[in-house]
């Protein structure tokens, strides 16, 4: 599988990513794609050849091997990391269609005719909401393959002997695995770059959610702040008007000045 393909569309989410996710995406790159390409694919390649069992019965060896490992490491790992980094590819397109969208505009209405998006790759509205997305979709995705990977391979470990009774196999016999050590040292690492890679999406979408938080507050607060300035501007403004005129409102009504003569008299 060709992974240079996946690095190159990637290459362009960090211009619109946050720090969090530039180490994300170095972290998935340089410990994850690199490890699977260079040594878990040759760890794995014999692994079928080299799984033996102790009888001559024909099929014997094949079924056990199918069902220790109904699906193999490297496969899992290479539908993990196809998934994984697909959101960040949602990320690229929903900014690639704001930039058409804003590139007609101008086309339409002239360079004065205003802006659709100031800045394109800025997370707000759908960006952000998209964004975000792919955090939740990404943290998700690994959590998940975590679990399915202790399901199938208990402390994510591999013994170096497994006992099958199944059929065509006449007995319980024991079955092999080559080179177990290693491929526990390589099983264990990617579980735990999975594991930093999912704490990552989620201080990063923490990060979003409360940096957003703030600048709901704030603005919430600065339209307050103006609302209570355009109150008290109209107060002094009537005040003006009260003393720059003539003639000024009777203190007390008719009826009340009349019955303050008649209790003096």
């Amino acid at each position: 599988m060709n992974w240079g393909i996946f690095e190159g569309l990637l290459s362009g989410v960090n211009k619109y990513s946050t720090a969090f996710g530039r180490i994300w995406l170095s972290l998935v790159f340089i410990f994850r794609v690199m490890v699977y390409v260079v040594t878990a694919e040759r760890v794995w390649s014999d692994d079928h050849k080299d799984f033996d069992c102790n009888t001559r019965q024909p099929g014997c060896s094949n079924v056990c091997y199918d069902e220790f490992f109904p699906v193999s490491h490297v496969r899992l790992w290479a539908l993990q990391l196809i998934l994984v980094t697909c959101p960040s590819l949602l990320v690229v397109m929903h900014v690639a269609y704001r930039e058409a969208r804003e590139k007609k505009h101008r086309e339409a209405v002239g360079e004065d005719g205003g802006r659709l998006y100031p800045h394109p790759g800025k997370k707000r509205g759908g960006l952000w909401w998209t964004y975000v997305f792919s955090l939740v979709f990404k943290a998700g995705i690994d959590i998940i393959f975590l679990y399915v990977f202790h399901s199938f391979y208990p402390r994510y470990t591999l013994p170096p002997v497994v006992k099958c009774h199944a059929d065509p196999c006449p007995n319980i016999v024991d079955c092999f695995i080559s080179k177990p050590s290693e491929k526990n040292i390589f099983t264990l690492f990617m579980v735990a770059t999975a594991a930093v890679c999912i704490l990552l999406n989620l201080v990063e979408l923490a990060y979003l959610v409360s940096k957003r938080c703030r600048e709901c507050l704030a603005a919430r607060k600065a339209r307050a702040t103006g609302a209570s300035s355009c109150k008290q501007e109209d107060l002094l403004s009537g005040d003006l008007i009260f003393l720059g005129s003539d003639t000024h409102p009777p203190l007390l009504p008719d009826l009340a000045r009349d019955y303050a003569k008649k209790t003096i008299l």
